[in-house]
């Protein structure tokens, strides 16, 4: 038997809606991650993009466990002497709580060319509401 190996060409690629609110952002962004790689599907390939397109909205509702709430930063060089900076999981939360699960979600993907497509495909949105009611998604629960 000959192993398939989807074409971009065939790939159907779906609207896929998460409702962050309560939900753990360690999770929430690995079954995030899964979808738009398109693991969750029979026809997988690896070197083909075939994920879905994924809409968020409550993310400025997730949470975190344990102490993380007032342990993590997250901090960034500019490539100037003394250029590192940092800020602090809730000062994030509070100026950009949508960065919060794209940084998560983009972790979570590989480093490759292919990644930064599959990142395209996500919609992050603080609110309840969202832009893509024509594509009608397709509600997942965690």
């Amino acid at each position: 038997m000959k192993t398939y190996m989807a074409k971009m060409e065939e790939v159907e690629h779906k609207w896929v809606l998460f409702d962050a609110d309560g939900a753990v952002l360690g999770r929430l962004a690995a079954k995030i991650a899964t979808i738009l790689m398109g693991k969750h599907k029979v026809t997988y390939t690896p070197h083909a993009d075939c994920g879905d397109f994924v809409i968020v909205v409550n993310a400025d509702k997730v949470r975190m466990t344990g102490t993380k709430e007032e342990t993590k930063y997250y901090d960034w060089y500019s490539g100037y002497p003394g250029g590192h900076k940092f800020r602090s999981y809730t000062r994030q939360k509070e100026l950009r709580p949508e960065g919060v699960v794209e940084l998560a979600v983009r972790r979570m993907l590989p480093k490759t060319r292919l990644a930064r497509q599959m990142y395209r495909r996500l919609k992050v949105y603080s609110g309840p509401t969202h832009e893509h009611q024509a594509q009608k998604p397709e509600k997942i629960e965690l």
